[in-house]
């Protein structure tokens, strides 16, 4: 695998609660942060990173994605081998940012596989199947 894994968002907020050194990294657009929300990590006295794996509208890769994301992690001084949660929407960026991630030698990245808003439901609406939101997380809108 070219990453630690999969892991739901309920895992992930489990793992967040018990390391203080443990990062929550939402990869999606700023647009979708505005406009969607971002999860919350006030409860834990802590904010979630962010940054773009891709930028709207072109939806182009970010090419400075690993260097932005190493200066941050660096900064909040966690290890290589402190785990890492990277989310998208619904765990498909995520999964390619844990990957890059990995092969800068963070060896404990982990994909949340719902993301921020999971799965489709019958009526093709987001945030009610699965995912940090529909799992009942703290979130925020700005």
């Amino acid at each position: 695998m070219t990453y630690a894994g999969d892991i739901s968002a309920r895992e992930a907020w489990e793992v967040l609660k018990k390391d203080p050194k443990a990062q929550l990294v939402d990869v999606r657009t700023a647009a979708e942060w505005t406009f969607v929300g971002v999860p919350d990590l006030t409860p834990l006295g802590r904010k979630v990173m962010t940054v773009e794996w891709q930028s709207f509208p072109s939806m182009a890769r970010n090419a400075d994605f690993e260097v932005a994301l190493v200066a941050q992690l660096k900064a909040a001084g966690v290890a290589e081998t402190t785990p890492v949660f990277f989310l998208c929407r619904s765990g498909a960026r995520s999964r390619a940012a844990a990957t890059a991630m990995t092969a800068k030698g963070f060896k404990a990245c982990f994909n949340v596989s719902a993301g921020f808003e999971g799965d489709l439901d019958g009526e093709r609406h987001r945030g009610r199947e699965n995912g940090w939101k529909a799992d009942g997380l703290p979130w925020m809108q700005a």
